[in-house]
């Protein structure tokens, strides 16, 4: 980092409190300053850059005209929340950024009280702001609520579930638009900035209310003013729809330029009833290389702020995303059906090449998981293959209807299941610990777990090829680094592959588990089996392993419980005589953040935790064995 003499406001405050004893007049020095901090801050840690860096002014000025923590403040997503991090109370910590024990990259309520709703996942903040200003109605509270949401997240289904609910309710709250995917010239800028002080200016308010009563009587008139009022604001601000929904549209307003937010917010504070602020901003704002790309400085690994040139991989091998993207284009140039489908995630997904070759065939719905999933079961029925490009964590949000759109109507629909298993610096709200465990009690759906990137490939092509719903789920990053071949073949549905021969102790490994199972199978002298698919079962192979050892080992980057482990232990329920059986997985708790090989081993999904776990089931075993009194 910097001196800290580059930073002569940043260091002296330490809190909001701090923040609102500057002058009016310091504070775009201040935003120079938190910018800087935030840009050296993330070249040394990685983490998420371009949303903070657009959202550094409006962080200024919410902290600066409402008396938080006491008003709430509420973050969609949280990946712009570092401004946030920083001006309360946590700028000494953001060198731990991400790493285990140190800051969360998202909003969390136990790290700090400014925190007011943890974070992660997109489009909650409208749905918390207005239970938050519900609690205040209901204990009889003076409090402001604020919900910030970018325009990316507004197209997630549940945010106008929240607007329709909180217009109807006429609650005091203010939702603010940080819309960053467009860009305002200097002519419509001075326009609306100068709009929507006539619109949130005490007379026009007065005006507006006045006239309200005066024509209450008169429904006819009443309705032409409303009207008027709708098509005059239509005429140079996209405010309808959300005076449709029952909310006081302002804006849009430049989200950087300081005076003008500060003088709207404390305008809207004052206004009753639900209020909704547009600004607009720039991903990257500051930053010419975030400017230029903000796509590829959202998360970013540690790079070099002053050349912006990001930190190359060591590693030439492809990780699980890219192998998924170099498929889907050869299999989309091989069958002119196949469509594919992803909920926002083009980059993330690995589909930027498939979106450029084939764009009349790849849908973009927005942060929209349920959409996305019955999107698919529409185009199945109708003779399309579609392919759902998800992360686990997100298929959460679509997992009613995966059971009822898919797998009930059996409808061929694969689904490349990303990042499953732990995700490492993003935590718990992104980790997909639980995939396995959700789909494995649906019917008809074909569950795949590859332990390196060529498996992944057949595996992807034989989900493709069946007929009926089928799920690929990798994990984020790379593999052990094994060889693609171009060549696609069928997988036999359903059957495991014995990768070592060994005595007494079985390993049934699920997925990229099977490269930890095998290195401590050396010192165990364990046989391992690549299980590779998780439903249906290989009952047959699970079985004779059963039969031929006297310790059954099931390993998984799945959550134990209702695990594949779970399948096998059902499985085994009815044998007369069956072996000891230990389930190595995620623990029944969210794993906090850090890197993914750190929080493998720390959940014992290692060489050195199996190897620890089989060896006291050893010693349990052989206590158990001797005889009464016997030294063990």
């Amino acid at each position: 980092m910097t001196d800290k003499s580059t930073f002569p406001l940043l260091d002296n405050i330490n809190s909001p409190d701090d923040l609102r004893d500057l002058s009016e007049l310091k504070l775009p020095d201040l935003a120079a300053e938190l910018r800087q901090f935030i840009l050296e801050s993330v070249g040394e840690t990685g983490g998420h850059l371009s949303s903070g860096l657009g959202a550094v002014e409006l962080t200024i000025a919410l902290h600066y005209v409402y008396n938080t923590p006491e008003d709430r403040l509420i973050w969609d997503v949280g990946h712009q929340s570092y401004p946030h991090k920083i001006l309360t109370g946590r700028k000494n910590q953001m060198h731990t950024m991400r790493k285990q024990d140190g800051l969360c990259g998202f909003p969390k309520r136990d790290e700090s009280e400014y925190d007011t709703f943890g974070t992660g996942h997109s489009s909650t903040s409208i749905s918390a702001a207005l239970g938050m200003a519900l609690a205040a109605k209901v204990q009889n509270i003076n409090r402001h609520v604020v919900g910030v949401i970018g325009d990316g997240a507004l197209t997630g289904g549940m945010a106008f579930e929240a607007l329709s609910h909180a217009g109807a309710l006429d609650t005091d709250m203010l939702v603010v638009l940080n819309d960053n995917d467009m860009s305002i010239s200097p002519n419509v800028g001075g326009l609306s900035n100068y709009l929507a002080k006539i619109l949130t200016g005490k007379l026009y308010s007065q005006v507006r209310e006045s006239s309200k009563k005066v024509l209450k009587s008169m429904p006819t008139m009443s309705e032409i003013a409303r009207r008027t009022e709708e098509h005059v604001k239509g005429m140079v601000v996209p405010g309808t729809l959300f005076e449709e929904l029952g909310f006081n549209y302002i804006g849009p307003i430049d989200g950087h330029d300081l005076p003008m937010l500060l003088s709207t917010l404390r305008s809207l504070r004052e206004f009753k009833g639900p209020q909704f602020l547009h600004i607009v901003t720039k991903k990257g704002k500051g930053y010419a290389p975030a400017e230029e790309n903000p796509c590829a400085f959202h998360g970013v690994g540690p790079f070099n702020h002053e050349t912006g040139l990001l930190a190359k991989s060591n590693s030439s091998s492809p990780t699980y995303t890219q192998v998924f993207g170099s498929w889907l284009c050869d299999m989309a140039a091989a069958n002119s059906n196949l469509v594919a489908i992803t909920p926002a995630m083009r980059e993330g997904s690995g589909m930027v090449e498939f979106s450029e070759k084939f764009p009349d065939r790849y849908y973009d719905v927005g942060i929209a998981e349920q959409h996305a999933v019955t999107l698919a079961a529409g185009l199945a029925c109708d003779g399309i293959k579609p392919i759902v490009a998800i992360y686990s964590t997100f298929l959460q949000r679509g997992y009613d209807q995966l059971i009822h759109d898919v797998a009930i109507q059996d409808l061929p629909i694969l689904f490349a299941i990303d990042r499953a298993g732990l995700v490492g610096p993003d935590g718990p709200t992104h980790a997909g610990s639980f995939d396995i465990s959700f789909m494995r009690c649906i019917p008809n759906i074909v569950i795949m777990a590859p332990s390196d990137e060529n498996e992944c490939r057949q595996m992807l092509y034989t989900g493709y090829m069946h007929n009926g719903p089928a799920a690929v789920r990798y994990p984020r990053g790379k593999g052990p680094g094994v060889n693609v071949k171009t060549i696609m073949t069928k997988l036999p549905i359903g059957k495991a592959d014995i990768r070592r021969k060994g005595k007494d102790i079985a390993i049934l490994a699920f997925g990229p588990m099977l490269s930890p199972a095998l290195e401590a199978a050396e010192r165990l002298n364990a046989t391992v089996v690549n299980m590779r698919f998780v439903k249906p079962l290989d009952e047959k192979m699970v079985i004779d392993m059963a039969h031929q050892h006297s310790i059954l080992v099931s390993i998984e980057d799945n959550a134990i419980a209702g695990g594949a482990g779970s399948a096998i232990n059902e499985l085994l329920a009815s044998m007369s005589h069956s072996p000891t059986i230990l389930n190595l997985g995620l623990p029944d708790k969210f794993v906090e953040h850090g890197e993914r090989d750190v929080l493998l081993r720390d959940c014992g999904l290692d060489k050195a935790g199996i190897i620890a776990a089989v060896e006291q089931i050893q010693s349990s075993n052989l206590a158990q064995a001797l005889p009464l009194g016997a030294n063990s």
